[in-house]
């Protein structure tokens, strides 16, 4: 037995070595000692005993697109005798979580813009499961389903991205006009929202390159680089260029806005109009003159092509380009190019009009 053992330990806490080698008793507690540190580093499940009822996500990014039905998972692997279930939604950069929908299993209740639109998906007696129907821009992000059982509360997090596609914006009075809230407000006027860093990040993967710093919904400004060159931030190595923290009031620069699939439609109507004929002319046709949002959503996922310039509904002109091809432009890579803001009293372009299905 161990506790025959010689007493005394060395500086580590081991039996000490006896003259002749070790006796049997002792090389038994030393393989005890072992042992028991080994399963003490490694977090025995013995030693934390007590239920953990709410199963992992086999998927913990959930895809989906505006104005679809997102369905995000939560399965209890058995239930407590008393609990509920509280569904959160992760708001980024500002350090709080919006309740969104409580249940205790028989009954449910939403909470806040968002809890109108979501529900609980019963698909079985452990299902707690979050429906959300007429997916909106702002409704991506983390979620998290917590169970409250009143012993050993737990969670899972997930998140839910949209696919979609982000664009550099700026006003008509040039570049780096916009405060934090101001950015925010100009990409929702433009059919968007701030973007955030991961959308940026997969914007650059996929071609975006920008040399204008921007804000994103996290709060930080960045600017995505492709090809290094020496007026976009230096020689250096291609990627996310940062600007560090930065004073929402009082700092000013572009703003990067995401965007999503459309509800409906953009078309173009040729001509060489005014901004307030173009508006007429998208009326007549029971439509509105498109916003930039509207127009990057078109080209990204509906194929839009057309080399003309067009108003659009904050009064620039621009068109979008699938495949490039000479005097359409002049890049050699996809994208919506822009003539910047023409005088409204120009008459020189048609228009991009945006008409719901």
């Amino acid at each position: 037995m161990c506790s025959q053992a010689p007493e005394g330990r060395d500086s580590a806490g081991l039996p000490p070595i006896m003259p002749g080698g070790p006796t049997l008793p002792t090389l038994c507690c030393f393989l005890l000692w072992v042992f028991t540190i080994f399963h003490k580093g490694q977090g025995d499940p013995a030693s934390h005993p007590g239920p953990h009822y709410l199963l992992p996500p086999i998927h913990e990014v959930i895809h989906s697109h505006r104005g679809a039905t997102a369905t995000l998972p939560c399965v209890l692997g058995t239930t407590p005798p008393s609990y509920k279930v509280r569904w959160s939604k992760v708001e980024p950069g500002e350090l709080r979580e919006t309740l969104i929908l409580v249940t205790n299993g028989l009954h449910a209740r939403g909470y806040g813009p968002l809890g109108g639109r979501a529900r609980m998906r019963r698909g079985h007696r452990l299902d707690a499961s979050l429906v959300i129907a007429g997916v909106r821009l702002e409704d991506e992000g983390r979620y998290r389903c917590e169970l409250i059982n009143g012993i050993e509360d737990e969670s899972v997090a997930l998140t839910l991205s949209l696919e979609g596609v982000v664009f550099p914006y700026q006003p008509s009075r040039g570049r780096y006009q916009f405060n934090y809230y101001e950015a925010k407000q100009a990409c929702e006027e433009q059919d968007g929202r701030l973007a955030t860093y991961s959308q940026l990040y997969q914007a650059w993967t996929e071609g975006l390159d920008w040399c204008n710093a921007g804000w994103l919904l996290e709060g930080s400004v960045r600017y995505p680089v492709l090809t290094a060159r020496a007026p976009c931030g230096g020689r250096g190595r291609p990627g996310i260029r940062s600007y560090g923290p930065r004073d929402r009031m009082r700092d000013r620069y572009d703003a990067f806005c995401f965007t999503s699939a459309l509800a409906g439609q953009v078309f173009f109507v040729p001509g060489r109009l005014t901004l307030s004929e173009a508006h007429a002319a998208c009326r007549r046709r029971g439509a509105v003159v498109a916003k930039v949002g509207h127009l990057y959503a078109a080209w990204k996922f509906s194929g839009l092509d057309q080399c003309d310039g067009g108003w659009l509904a904050d009064g620039s002109v621009r068109f979008p380009i699938i495949t490039p091809r000479p005097r359409c432009g002049g890049l050699p890579d996809p994208g919506v190019r822009s003539f910047g803001f023409p005088r409204p009293q120009q008459a020189a372009y048609g228009t991009y009009c945006y008409a719901e299905n």
